[in-house]
């Protein structure tokens, strides 16, 4: 029946997993509630209306914060598979997440020293 044998479940379960997203589609559009207006339509439905432009600057110390935030994030993206193998690493992978916690200890202590931490 098919010229590549063997391929027939690949090719159900490519069928069924693009079927699921439309399935989906059409559920939602089907079952969601058809009321709207002109409030439902506006930029914020808090109830509050926008005041001013979208364009407005920020405070320098909020993307400070969220840089610190992010360095020590996705430190502990990276701590977590080496503490997960740690019994299977040796020696040198210690040294290496020493040198590795001991570089982020020196930005988190420029970063307090620099008032990045201070939030007023």
């Amino acid at each position: 029946m098919f010229v590549l044998s063997g391929y027939e479940y690949f090719l159900g379960f490519l069928l069924l997993s693009a079927s699921v997203p439309v399935l989906a589609l059409t559920a939602s559009k089907l079952l969601r509630p058809k009321v709207g207006g002109a409030e439902k339509r506006t930029t914020y439905e808090s109830g509050m209306e926008p005041i001013g432009g979208a364009w407005i600057q920020f405070n320098i110390r909020y993307y400070m914060f969220a840089l610190v935030f992010v360095v020590f994030d996705v430190e502990t993206v990276f701590l977590y598979p080496w503490a997960v193998a740690f019994n299977s690493l040796g020696l040198f992978a210690f040294i290496e997440a020493l040198i590795f916690i001991t570089i982020l200890i020196v930005a988190l202590v420029y970063a307090w020293r620099k008032g990045a931490l201070e939030w007023s």
